[in-house]
């Protein structure tokens, strides 16, 4: 374990030093987004507690490469659902959970990306049915960014708050927090969506 431990921390610090760690930061959560089920947390909360100044830079690297997956996502629904769209989903044995989402999205849309980008279940699903059912990508844009940024930005503040401490605390309770951080944003957006309908 000690060794595995001193591997590990060498591994980071020779990211953490490399001239070329934003692009493979970038390109890790890229990687995350559209295909890898292991979350980027695991390697940007060490990154962040290495230099916090950093850490809000590092959010913004990690929050590009995300929509960049994203809009990926959205044009292979929008374009490719028959071939490449139905087999990305079958690939990553997401059919069941992406017909629940249709429903949720064909009566939420804007709503359903926002709960679905903090909630601990693969984006791909809201990224194909955006596309697919031809969302205004204006919008579908602008809940990537909210609910990503939420994600990533609020984990460079906890970063700054509590320091390493963080890694712990999430790898604890990040499951929950998510859950609970989706759940409120879910209720409030309803709720939102309810008053404005009574208004106008």
């Amino acid at each position: 374990m000690a060794l595995h431990s001193r591997r590990a921390k060498r591994w980071f610090d020779r990211i953490s030093n490399s001239r070329h760690m934003l692009w493979f930061l970038g390109t890790l959560s890229f990687l995350e987004t559209i295909i890898i089920p292991v979350p980027i947390e695991v390697i940007l909360i060490p990154l962040m507690a290495a230099d916090k100044a950093r850490s809000w830079i590092l959010a913004s690297v990690v929050l590009s490469g995300c929509l960049l997956a994203s809009l990926l996502g959205y044009g292979i629904g929008m374009v490719l659902f028959q071939s490449v769209g139905n087999w990305f989903i079958d690939t990553m044995n997401m059919q069941d959970s992406y017909d629940s989402f249709q429903t949720f999205f064909e009566n939420y849309g804007f709503i359903a990306i926002l709960t679905l980008g903090i909630l601990p279940i693969p984006f791909q699903i809201a990224m194909v049915t955006a596309g697919l059912s031809g969302y205004p990508i204006y919008l579908f844009v602008l809940a990537t960014v909210i609910s990503r940024g939420i994600r990533y930005f609020g984990l460079a503040w906890l970063v700054n708050r509590f320091g390493s401490r963080v890694e712990d605390m999430w790898q604890r309770h990040a499951l929950r927090t998510s859950l609970i951080g989706g759940s409120i944003v879910l209720v409030f957006s309803l709720a939102m969506q309810t008053l404005a309908g009574m208004v106008m």
